[in-house]
């Protein structure tokens, strides 16, 4: 990933269009106009050899005979030209340009890009539409419209889309900071866009149309660090199999599996809609209304049916109507006709002026019966809307100025005549929507908002210190089947994984023909009332389907008669069937039990994906099934569980108990450890696996695996979100004889940043942030402590009697993931200890083991101590050029450890 010169396309000074041209109706004539009179401040060049001026304005015949270097290039020109043009402007000091050219062959692709890379040129396109960027007037596009300023970024991977959307922003009088279509993002994609916009102070929220993900744990890291900031909300299409393919077809890209898809997004913050008007109905609400912590809902209206519409539409998305209770009961009837409704939603009659929706608004934001507050109004003759509109805002901004009041969302039914009502909210920062259903719609999106950032405040380690899994016994099973040229594990290798994962499973013996199945069901049947025999071939992959299993099985001689049928009726249904013999287990029998199926998948686009649901022969039919990324904690792994409609039965129901939802969370939590230990694991059904009130046993398993990463130990590079990396947890002594821990930094380590920040110096603050600094924002904190180990890592030295935070050292790595720039600051009161060298030791291990080529940083020429430590560590030193009172320090990498634990200096 990378950002770099990204900025110059965002804020250039300057702007060349080469393929301008008067040709009426053409892209070329397009862009000259749009570039022309959208109000773009700087210089604007046009650049063709066919024509000397085109609209009065000079025409440069070449990219050489540009004045000076343009900061964005825009091209649009036959594909054979885009390559050597690329090179022309890198050359000539250019680094970043939009390439509107469709059709470029794989071939002229690629040579595009291999002409941009000398430069870090940065490349929009190809085959977009081109951006807008209204807040400097700025339209490189060929879009019928100039949006609007505002601050909304859009951005859509089809140009299409993006102009009926600028159209239907236009109608709503919705503006934007930044409109980017990507295109074939041959080098900018989505995942750099996200990154960029992230950190944009002049966009509050990013809206997205995607068909494909690139990049997919690059995308999933921008995403999650963006959430971080502000609403990123999304339409992902080709959620069905033939939307998918047609997605395929447009792109060139797979679509991924949208139950996938769902839940990456999730992972990601990400709230994702599924019409394109329902962006702006979340943008209106996620820029307007602070998140909130329940899922109740409260409803004033003046028209019952209105009413009733939104109270379907917020039970069909599994809302939770706020019951009135008596205290609001009693305060309504104070202030209301008696005919009003007695009941949530809160229906004042059609005849309600300004003063009683006031009124009722008072009650109603007094009461803690509702987390939020949808308001209605239906036109009548009878009374003005503006001034309804003007009491709900009066009553709002009273309650604002006590403190925090509860989100209130309007909807004002009606046309023209509502539009000053609208203008109203609009200034008083309160969303407001055409329908009832985009009302609750908004609602929906604003309690999902705030489950998404939630969840992104939790990071699962890559080991659970509640789960332990035997990974060297594993590695053997799968070396072994390696070694004999499979990939497939057959049922006793399958319980052997299992039984390491600590999984209960049954332990099956593997037999070569029907009288060794007679022989391994003589010893079973001494421990147990009956045996089931299985056929064992990697070609079959559901066995009950081909004849291959046998249940019930009392005695030795049923047990051959029962091989000898199965052998005969597998080879008539599958005669192309590699047949291995048999495998011959105890049954287990637990009638109370439920049959649930457990596996982990492979995304084409977001790796292992960890499956649950509801098992047995029918879990094809009856398709009850969700799935998960790892890793997973026990809440993820819950929250897994009660995506399924099984989940009601495993609570139990009329004498049947409850099931043991904790041991079931264990297992997906065990499968969830194994995906990160071994990454050669491709493929694993667990089906069935029953639970009961006595817990879960897994009857069978199968396992496919890449033979060539058999070895290979974790954690899995292939997850789309990295773990909480606790093997980088370390205690250490200090030369003062002090013990610390050393960890990565965690969400939940925010609140031990007061007492830290109040121990540290004004001096120690400056030399950390290269200035004064007197206040730290619960914000600043939540960045400092909410990372994304995909590219930055932070260490806390803590006292582990306490856990007192004594001192941080972080890094930052570059989008390349080459160079990093690093910080470390130690408590005041605390410096002499020698925790600053831990901290630094240990960030440059971390350095190391991430394969980076550099740990650099800017320190004060004032700030001796550090650059003593630089010194001796070996980091070089220059004063920057460009600030005397800054020394740039930079440690080539790798660096390796002397044995007494010191660095080379």
């Amino acid at each position: 990933m990378t950002i770099r010169n990204l900025d110059l396309a965002f804020a250039p000074k300057s702007v060349a269009l080469i393929g301008a041209s008067p040709q009426p109706g053409s892209v070329g004539q397009t862009i000259t106009e749009n570039l022309r009179t959208g109000g773009f401040a700087g210089p604007v060049w046009l650049v063709n050899p066919s024509h000397k001026e085109i609209a009065g304005q000079a025409c440069y015949p070449n990219v050489g005979a540009l004045p000076e270097a343009p900061d964005l290039a825009v091209i649009a020109t036959p594909p054979a030209t885009v390559a050597g043009l690329i090179g022309e402007l890198g050359h000539k000091g250019t680094r970043a340009a939009i390439v509107i050219t469709a059709g470029l062959s794989k071939e002229q692709r690629q040579a595009m890009l291999s002409a941009a890379q000398p430069y870090c040129l940065r490349i929009i396109g190809n085959n977009c539409l081109g951006m807008c960027l209204p807040n400097i007037g700025l339209n490189a596009s060929f879009a019928h419209l100039s949006p609007a300023p505002g601050k909304l970024a859009m951005i859509s991977q089809s140009g299409a889309l993006m102009s009926a959307i600028l159209g239907w922003a236009k109608t709503h009088h919705v503006g934007f900071s930044a409109v980017v279509s990507m295109g074939d993002m041959a080098d900018v994609d989505a995942g750099d866009l996200l990154e960029f916009l992230a950190a944009d102070i002049s966009t509050r929220a990013i809206l997205l149309y995607l068909e494909s993900v690139p990049a997919t744990r690059k995308f999933m890291s921008a995403a999650r660090a963006a959430a971080r900031a502000k609403p990123v909300i999304a339409i992902k299409s080709g959620r069905f199999p033939a939307s998918a393919q047609a997605a395929a077809t447009h792109t060139g890209a797979l679509a991924g599996a949208d139950n996938v898809v769902d839940v990456a997004f999730a992972r990601a913050g990400i709230v994702r809609v599924y019409e394109l008007e329902s962006l702006f109905v979340a943008a209106e609400a996620l820029t307007r209304l602070k998140p909130i912590s329940g899922n109740r809902l409260g409803i004033l209206t003046n028209g019952g049916g209105a009413g009733v519409l939104a109270v379907d539409q917020f039970m069909a998305l599994g809302g939770e109507l706020a019951p009135l209770g008596e205290a609001s009961k009693k305060a309504l009837d104070a202030v209301l006709p008696a005919t009003w409704s007695h009941a949530n939603p809160v229906d004042i009659i059609g005849d309600a002026d300004a003063a009683r929706y006031g009124n009722a608004m008072e009650v109603l934001l007094d009461s803690d019966d509702s987390d939020a507050l949808l308001v209605l109004n239906c036109p009548t003759a009878l009374t003005s809307s503006t001034e309804a509109a003007q009491a709900v805002v009066k009553a709002v901004e009273h309650h604002r100025e006590r403190g925090p009041t509860k989100p209130v969302l309007c909807t004002w039914l009606g046309g023209d005549e509502t539009r000053e009502a609208r203008s109203l909210f609009a200034e008083a920062g309160i969303p407001s929507y055409d329908s009832p259903a985009d009302g609750v719609r908004a609602f929906h999106y604003l309690r999902t908002y705030t489950r998404r950032q939630e969840e992104l405040m939790r990071v699962p380690k890559s080991r659970s210190s509640s789960v332990t899994i035997d990974s060297d016994a594993i590695r053997e099973v799968l070396e072994k089947a390696s070694a004999s040229g499979r990939d497939m594990l057959n049922a006793a290798e399958s319980a052997m994984v299992l039984d390491a994962c600590g999984i209960p499973v049954v332990m099956a013996q593997r037999v070569q023909d029907a009288a060794g199945a007679q022989e391994a069901a003589a010893g079973l049947l001494r421990e147990h009332a009956a045996v089931a025999i299985k056929i064992a071939s990697k070609d079959i992959s559901h066995k009950s389907d081909a004849g291959g299993v046998a249940l019930d099985i009392a005695t030795p001689g049923e047990a051959r008669e029962a091989a000898e049928t199965m052998e005969a009726r597998v080879r008539k249904a599958m005669p192309s069937a590699r047949l291995e013999g048999f495998s011959v287990e105890p049954m287990i029998v637990r009638p109370q039990a439920h049959e649930l199926i457990v596996g982990i998948g492979d995304d084409a686009l977001f790796g292992p994906v960890i499956l649950f649901g509801a098992g047995g022969t029918g879990t094809e039919v009856i398709a009850d099934t969700a799935v998960a990324l790892p890793p997973l904690d026990p809440k993820f792994a819950q929250d897994l569980i009660g995506r399924t409609e099984i989940q009601k039965l495993l609570k139990g129901y009329r004498n049947r108990p409850a099931a043991d939802i904790a041991a079931i969370a264990d297992t997906l939590m065990r499968i969830s450890q194994l995906i990160i230990d071994h990454p050669g694991i491709r493929e694993l059904d667990i089906n069935p696996l029953l639970a009961d009130e006595n817990g879960i046993f897994a009857l069978d398993a199968r396992i496919r695996f890449e033979p060539s990463q058999a070895s290979l130990k974790g954690p899995n590079t292939r997850l789309a979100i990295r773990p909480y990396p606790s093997q980088w947890e370390k205690r250490v002594s200090t030369p003062a004889g002090s013990e610390i821990l050393i960890r990565p930094i965690r969400p939940e380590d925010e609140h031990l940043y007061e007492t830290f920040i109040a121990n540290l110096a004004p001096a120690d603050i400056r030399f950390r942030f290269l200035a004064p600094r007197k206040e730290f924002s619960h914000a600043f904190i939540a960045r400092l402590t909410q990372i994304d180990y995909n590219r930055t890592m932070a260490f806390v030295a803590l006292d582990p009697a306490d856990n007192t935070l004594l001192g941080v050292a972080r890094l930052h790595a570059d989008p390349d993931y080459e160079r990093a720039e690093y910080a470390v600051i130690v408590r005041s009161d605390r410096k002499g200890q020698g925790l600053g060298w831990a901290l630094m030791h240990h960030l440059i291990d971390y350095a190391n083991a991430e394969g980076l080529k550099e740990l650099n940083g800017d320190v004060l020429t004032e700030n001796t101590g550090m650059l003593r430590m630089c010194h001796e560590l070996g980091f070089s030193i220059e004063q920057d050029p460009d600030d005397p009172v800054v020394c740039r320090v930079a440690l080539k990498l790798p660096v390796e450890r002397l044995a007494s634990g010191s660095l080379p200096g």
